[in-house]
C-alpha cells in the first residue's frame, strides 16, 4: 500500500493511546455500544469512501468505528509496536512490515477469525497469498490497485485500438501523436512524509519488465545490490525517458503531488500526452470531473523485455487486527465481504480483491479489476515489500533523483548503504 492519502499525526498519536483502552471482552456477541479503533491511510474523498463502506456495519451492530488518518502510519505503528499502543485494526503499510508485526508477535493472525474457505476462494489468489506469515493469515486486502497504467487523453489521440505492446513502441508514437502536448509525461512525486513513492512505483514497473520477476523479488528481498547493472539500468531509463521528458521539468515534478500530476492533460493545449499511475487515480482531482472514457483512458505498461511479456505489478490496502476483541473480530470479518467491497468500488478509485465485488462504475473500473484478478504473471509493489528503513530510504531517494539533486550513481550509492543496514536489523 503506497502511503498516498492525506492525514493527520497528531490525531493517529491521540487514536493510539485511545485504542489501549478500547479493548474489551463481550464473550455473548452484543457489540452495542462498542467501539473499534481504526488507524488508516485515507483522508478527503477516500476516508469518506471508507466511513459510508462501515456505516451498515455499525447499523447492524450498533458498534462504531472511530477512525484517525495519518500520512505517516510507518512512524505510527512502528511506534505502537514498541511501545505496546496500538489500534484495534489498522492499515499496514506493506507485507514486508506486515511480517515484522506479525514476527514481534503484535499482530493477531486471522485463520480463527475468518472463513478461510471462503476468503481464500473469493480472494485473488496472489493477494491471499501476500498476506501470510509463515502459512497463516495476518492480514486481509480490503483495497486493491493495478500498478503501471499508462493513462492518455483520447481527444489528444486515441490509443483503445492499438495501444503500443513495447518500450519502444511507446516512445516512438509518443513523439509522433505528441501534437500540441507540451511533453510526453506528466509526473509529480510529492506526497507529504512520504514523497518519492510514485517514483518507486516507476523503477519497480521497469525493473520488472526489464529485469524479470526473479530479479524484482531478488532485488526487494536485499538479495542484489542497487548498483547491481539489472537494477541500474531502470534508474537510468527513468532519468533519460521519464523525467528527461516531463512537463514543467525535474523541479515541477519533485513538487507536484501526485495526485495533481495528471492534470496537464485535460489542459487546452495538453501539458503532456501521458501519466504513469495506479489504477486509483481516477479518484483524485480532474479525473474526477472527468468522463472515463471519453476524456481519459489507458493502456497496460508496454513490455521491454519478451521474455517477461505480460507481467503484471499490484499493491493494495492491507488491513491487520491487534486488538483481539469481538467487535474488532466482527469488522475485520465484513471489510471482505462483497456487500462491503461494493460500496467502496462504486464509489470509483478502487479495486476490490474479493472477486465478487461487481459493483464499479465504468468500464476503465472493470478493465481494471480484469487484470487483476487474471493476471498470469503477477508480483506485488517492491517497496512495500522492503523493510521500513530501505522503503524509506528508496522514497528520499526518487525525491532526489527526480528533482536533480543527486546523480543516479549517486542515489544507488546511498541505496546500497541503507540496504547492507536495512535487512540485518
Amino acid at each position: 500500500m503506497k502511503r498516498w492519502r492525506w492525514g493527520l499525526v497528531p490525531l493517529a498519536v491521540v487514536a493510539l493511546a485511545a485504542a489501549g483502552c478500547s479493548s474489551s471482552s463481550s464473550d455473548d456477541g452484543n457489540l452495542n455500544g462498542k467501539t473499534v479503533n481504526v488507524i488508516g491511510t485515507w483522508g478527503g474523498d477516500e476516508q469518506a469512501a471508507f466511513l459510508k463502506m462501515v456505516k451498515p456495519w455499525e447499523q447492524q451492530t450498533g458498534a462504531k468505528v472511530k477512525y484517525t488518518g495519518t500520512r505517516d502510519i510507518n512512524t505510527v505503528l512502528t511506534t505502537g509496536v514498541a511501545s505496546g499502543v496500538l489500534p484495534d485494526l489498522a492499515g499496514l503499510p506493506g507485507p514486508g512490515q506486515m511480517a515484522e508485526y506479525a514476527n514481534a508477535g503484535k499482530l493477531i493472525a486471522l485463520d480463527d477469525v475468518l472463513d478461510l474457505q471462503t476468503y481464500t476462494s473469493d480472494t485473488a489468489p496472489a493477494l491471499a497469498n501476500l498476506g501470510k506469515v509463515e502459512n497463516k493469515v495476518f492480514g486481509v486486502f480490503i483495497k486493491a490497485a493495478v500498478k503501471g497504467l499508462i493513462w492518455y487523453n483520447p481527444k489528444l489521440h486515441d490509443y483503445a485500438s492499438a495501444p503500443p505492446k513495447a518500450w519502444t513502441d511507446l516512445m516512438s508514437q509518443a513523439t509522433a501523436n505528441k501534437g500540441a502536448a507540451k511533453a510526453v509525461w506528466c509526473l509529480g512525486v510529492e506526497s507529504g512524509a512520504s514523497s518519492g513513492w510514485p517514483g518507486t512505483d516507476w523503477i519497480e514497473d521497469l525493473v520488472l519488465r526489464t529485469a524479470g520477476p526473479d530479479v524484482y523479488t531478488s532485488w526487494y528481498e536485499g538479495k542484489t545490490k542497487w548498483s547491481d547493472p539489472a537494477i541500474r539500468n531502470a534508474f537510468q531509463i527513468y532519468v533519460t525517458d521519464v523525467v528527461g521528458k516531463t512537463y514543467g521539468g525535474s523541479a515541477t515534478a519533485g513538487a507536484t503531488n501526485f495526485g495533481n500530476a495528471g492534470d496537464p492533460l485535460f489542459a487546452s493545449p495538453p501539458g503532456c500526452e501521458f501519466l504513469h499511475q495506479a489504477s486509483f487515480i481516477t479518484g483524485f482531482s480532474q479525473f474526477k470531473s472527468h468522463q472515463a472514457g471519453t476524456d481519459y483512458n489507458f493502456f497496460p505498461f508496454p513490455d521491454i523485455d519478451p521474455r517477461f511479456a505480460g507481467a503484471v505489478e499490484g499493491a493494495g490496502d492491507l488491513f491487520g487486527m491487534f486488538h483481539d476483541t469481538p467487535a474488532a473480530r466482527s469488522l475485520m470479518k465484513y471489510l471482505f465481504t462483497a456487500q462491503a467491497q461494493d460500496i467502496w468500488v462504486k464509489a470509483g478509485g478502487a479495486l476490490s480483491a474479493n472477486k465478487n465485488a461487481k459493483d464499479y462504475p465504468d468500464d476503465i473500473s472493470k478493465r481494471s479489476a480484469g487484470i487483476l484478478a487474471n493476471a498470469k504473471s503477477f508480483v506485488f509493489d517492491a517497496s512495500d515489500s522492503m523493510p521500513t528503513a530501505m522503503n524509506d530510504a528508496f522514497w528520499k531517494a526518487m525525491v532526489a533523483l527526480t528533482n536533480g539533486s543527486k546523480t543516479v550513481d549517486a542515489a544507488l550509492a546511498d541505496l546500497d548503504s541503507a540496504q547492507k543496514d536495512a535487512y540485518t536489523s
